[in-house]
């Protein structure tokens, strides 16, 4: 089966960029280097062609009444402009994706989910509309997206772009009209740095591309979008969060509001919350120079105790650090080994957070 490919894929290839299989789509892993443009988002911007992410818009008199129903977070009194993060769970808890939620109206709402999970999450939202009021369109082939990340970004936007979103909080929204085309701006991203989410027609989101490339920001792949989410303490589905992960067990309660009347997943999620839960999330820094992958063994005592879902020799700080599902015995400050390869390495447990974020409140 032939993989999608966004409306920038040729863009990409021109510039030299590693291309490699991801989520469906051939998308780029990497230009000059993940170390280079891992700092460009730090220290300066980088752009982001995240046209692979999937977006569901929600639409009715009883939207807002939906979007709670099957959302762990709250959008009841939310103003227009309003961005919420939070989970779509099934009735165990378990994770169908985490989203971001933009208001862009009364009764008219922006989802965008994680491009594995287009089809599975479309099918589970129309499933839970049964008896709700409202329209429910899968909009991932109309839209195009980039995200402009780091503490340039908003020069970029205002200077090169021409789009005036300065007044955006983090977290806010905006709807905008640029050479007849409609376009959403928001303040968000997964990098830990100020940045904006730019949705539009594929059309736009190529010629907002090319004016960034001759202003001479850095184009940026998946590999660095993975070091730096990793190093803010963002989870990634499949790795931090799944259909056996939940969002108590990842740490994400503050994102799941239990006074709520009802939502999907609250009952199996008030419980885990309320009894304690036989798993959780830990960060891990290592005393020595090793980078943990993914499932390699966690170890207490010489008894395994979890798994390493995400791990990296960190760029912005140059430790070597990882975040495991582990026993819930295991506790902050506990000394633990990673099992890499045949060696084990000795290393403390610590914050999933291994580097401060950089956000415009």
């Amino acid at each position: 089966m032939t993989n999608k490919r966004t409306c920038l894929y040729d863009k990409h290839v021109a510039l030299g960029a590693l291309i490699t299989p991801f989520a469906g789509f051939d998308m780029p892993i990497q230009y000059t280097g993940i170390i280079d443009e891992h700092n460009a988002v730090r220290e300066h911007c980088g752009v982001f062609d995240v046209s692979h992410m999937g977006e569901v818009v929600v639409s009715g008199p009883d939207a807002d009444k939906f979007i709670n129903h099957i959302f762990t977070n709250d959008v009841n009194g939310l103003a227009a402009g309003k961005v919420l993060y939070g989970m779509i769970c099934y009735p165990d808890g378990g994770v169908v994706d985490d989203t971001c939620i933009c208001k862009l109206a009364d009764q008219l709402f922006l989802m965008t989910i994680n491009a594995s999970n287009i089809d599975k999450d479309v099918a589970w939202i129309e499933q839970n509309a049964e008896g709700f009021n409202v329209t429910i369109e899968n909009k991932s082939e109309a839209y195009g997206q980039l995200a402009v990340q780091g503490p340039e970004a908003e020069k970029m936007l205002e200077e090169v772009l021409g789009l005036d979103c300065k007044d955006l909080k983090f977290y806010e929204v905006k709807c905008l009209k640029q050479d007849g085309v409609d376009v959403i701006v928001s303040r968000t991203g997964y990098t830990g740095e100020d940045g904006f989410e730019i949705y539009g027609t594929p059309e736009y989101i190529v010629k907002v591309w090319d004016k960034l490339m001759e202003a001479g920001v850095k184009p940026c792949g998946l590999g660095c979008r993975d070091t730096l989410r990793f190093e803010v303490g963002m989870p990634l589905y499949g790795n931090e969060l799944s259909d056996k992960i939940t969002p108590v067990m990842a740490g994400l309660s503050m994102f799941v509001k239990f006074d709520k009347d009802e939502f999907i997943g609250k009952e199996a999620l008030l419980k885990q919350k309320k009894e304690g839960v036989r798993q959780r999330l830990r960060g891990i820094e290592l005393d020595e120079n090793a980078i943990p992958r993914h499932g390699y063994k966690v170890l207490k005592d010489g008894v395994e105790v979890g798994e390493v879902t995400t791990g990296y020799r960190l760029i912005s700080t140059d430790k070597s650090c990882a975040v495991a599902l582990v026993d819930e015995s295991i506790q902050m400050g506990d000394r633990v080994d990673i099992q890499i390869r045949k060696k084990t390495f000795p290393g403390t447990v610590v914050k999933k957070k291994f580097y401060d974020n950089h956000y415009k409140k």
